[in-house]
């Protein structure tokens, strides 16, 4: 692999990898002057019933935890990288690995987080659905600036 394949790589993983995180966020973040998250929404927004709300609850516990382990897989592969690349001259196996570690922990964490958006949308009712379907399309179609 040559420098210049190495140097794409790296720029197009951390862009991969910002791009996941931003995706997470833009979800299941609090309201930080962007508008309420889907969280929100769904829990202040759509009039659960209790039953729903432990529903939900439950899928969003087990989530957090998958979703916190995928995170601390992807800074583990960030600094197998960073330390790859310090002691290699040249792209190699090293870096290759801690790229590929990297893609596969950032998209399992983005399949993982589809799974539990249509896992949390079988718990709402058709009118509630509709409106989660649309903060999605909003959160998918908004440019951040």
């Amino acid at each position: 692999m040559s420098v210049r394949n190495a140097v794409v790589t790296l720029v197009l993983g951390l862009l991969a990898g910002i791009a996941g995180m931003w995706i997470g966020h833009q979800f299941f973040a609090g309201d930080q002057g962007r508008g309420a998250s889907l969280h929100d929404l769904v829990h202040e927004e759509l009039s659960l019933t209790p039953d729903q709300h432990r529903e939900l609850d439950a899928l969003e516990a087990a989530f957090a935890i998958r979703r916190n382990a995928l995170e601390d897989e992807m800074r583990e592969a960030n600094a197998e990288l960073a330390a790859a690349i310090r002691s290699s001259d040249a792209a190699g196996p090293e870096v290759e690995a801690a790229v590929h570690h990297f893609h596969d922990a950032m998209g399992a964490l983005q399949t993982e987080t589809i799974e539990h958006v249509f896992a949390m949308r079988r718990v709402l009712t058709p009118d509630q659905r509709a409106k989660f379907n649309e903060r999605i399309a909003q959160a998918l179609t908004t440019d951040t600036q």
